[in-house]
């Protein structure tokens, strides 16, 4: 099933010969998180021109500052807290962290006082990388380990933020066959990485779907992704007061689950390229699914998170601000093929089809807060915020 050899690749070889079968969850952990050999474990640009793939915040400064507008909102919100803690999950490079730190430096010098910026990070090192770029705001900037938020060590008040995170998580294939639901699993023909079909690994796959309502159709295959429910569940845990912002591609259940993804969501990257076929260069490419947003819906209100706000990123960027940053780049100072260059970046943050605008949308909970009012919720051009349910 592939054409290219990689050094991951020879030791999942060894592993499922020597132990056998492994599920695709366990196949893309080990693609993406494997120590050194992983595509997020290993050196390398991964984000941007030189990487694989573009995130909004690599897009424009200007996704970080109108983000920033709504951090201080929600600071407001909650009685301007000392500290406000400002947490990151899966921070990259750090360029959204610093966008949004420049922008409260400049604009919000009270909320960047008290504020303590926490970085939490799977892989320790990225943490050079981010101390580098941070450098100006490095007396505001700690760091903190996975396990300790998945540990719930940590107590917060403030903001927990992701962008482009749950995509990541390694994710269980399931298909729906007449004799019911069954499981991919990554296996070996001869020498090659081959699929094969079985029983399901874990009731906890069935037991999903049947909390959502959902049956497949005969033939459809999909992805479920046990781990961001507890990942979820631990970041509420970790909030004593505050909101989680979740920015990722994904769909409603009933939109993610329907019978117009036959094949499912799961898609690869690889130097700006689609490619469907996880089973080439294992540890070289990014390996993504689309995120389940009722879900974590469900998740949150069962972990005492309330769902303040579901939408499209372009309806959010709308309304926290986006057509005011575009007054203010228009009134800069700076040259006219500039501003044109940074105008057309910004729209490819809203614009739908090629775009991000409608790819991506944007998850607001909210915990110890009643009914908050977000500046994501402003009336622009006729249309509210509100969930899509």
């Amino acid at each position: 099933m592939q054409d290219a050899t990689s050094p991951l690749q020879v030791i999942l070889v060894d592993r499922i010969r020597a132990h056998g079968r492994i599920t695709f969850a366990a196949y893309m952990a080990a693609c993406l998180y494997e120590p050194g050999l992983g595509y997020y474990t290993s050196p390398g640009q991964k984000v941007g021109a030189e990487g694989d793939f573009y995130t909004s915040s690599n897009v424009s400064a200007h996704f970080g500052r109108i983000v920033a507008r709504e951090i201080v909102k929600m600071d407001e919100l909650l009685g301007s807290p000392d500290p406000f803690d400002l947490v990151e999950v899966g921070a990259g490079n750090g360029r959204l962290a610093c966008d949004l730190l420049d922008y409260l430096l400049a604009e919000a010098p009270g909320l960047y006082k008290r504020l303590v910026c926490r970085l939490i990070e799977a892989e320790p090192t990225l943490k050079l990388v981010q101390e580098e770029l941070l450098g100006p705001h490095g007396a505001k900037v700690v760091w903190h380990s996975a396990a300790e938020l998945a540990a719930g060590a940590l107590r917060l008040t403030g903001c927990l933020y992701s962008n482009e995170l749950i995509d990541s998580f390694p994710v269980h294939l399931v298909e729906m066959t007449p004799d019911g639901l069954a499981e991919l699993y990554v296996t070996l023909t001869g020498e090659e990485l081959a699929e094969e079909i079985g029983p399901p690994s874990t009731p906890e796959l069935a037991a999903y779907l049947e909390r959502l309502g959902i049956t497949l159709m005969e033939g459809k295959r999909a992805e479920i992704n046990l781990a961001a429910p507890k990942w979820l569940a631990s970041v509420a845990r970790s909030l004593n007061r505050g909101f989680v912002l979740t920015i990722d591609y994904g769909y409603p259940c009933s939109d993610l689950f329907s019978a117009a993804r036959l094949g499912g969501t799961l898609l690869c990257y690889y130097r700006h390229q689609v490619e469907e076929n996880p089973y080439l260069r294992p540890g070289e490419q990014d390996i993504t699914s689309h995120v389940d947003f009722t879900t974590l819906m469900k998740v949150g209100e069962d972990e005492g998170l309330t769902t303040a706000w579901f939408g499209e990123q372009y309806r959010f960027l709308m309304g926290v601000g986006f057509m005011e940053e575009m007054v203010l780049l228009e009134e800069s100072e700076r040259p006219p093929e500039e501003k044109l260059k940074v105008r057309l970046l910004m729209k490819k943050l809203i614009l739908p089809e090629g775009g991000m605008g409608d790819t991506f949308r944007v998850l607001v909970q909210a915990k110890g807060v009643e009914n908050p009012r977000l500046l994501c919720m402003n009336d622009w051009a006729g249309l509210r915020g509100k969930s899509e349910g």
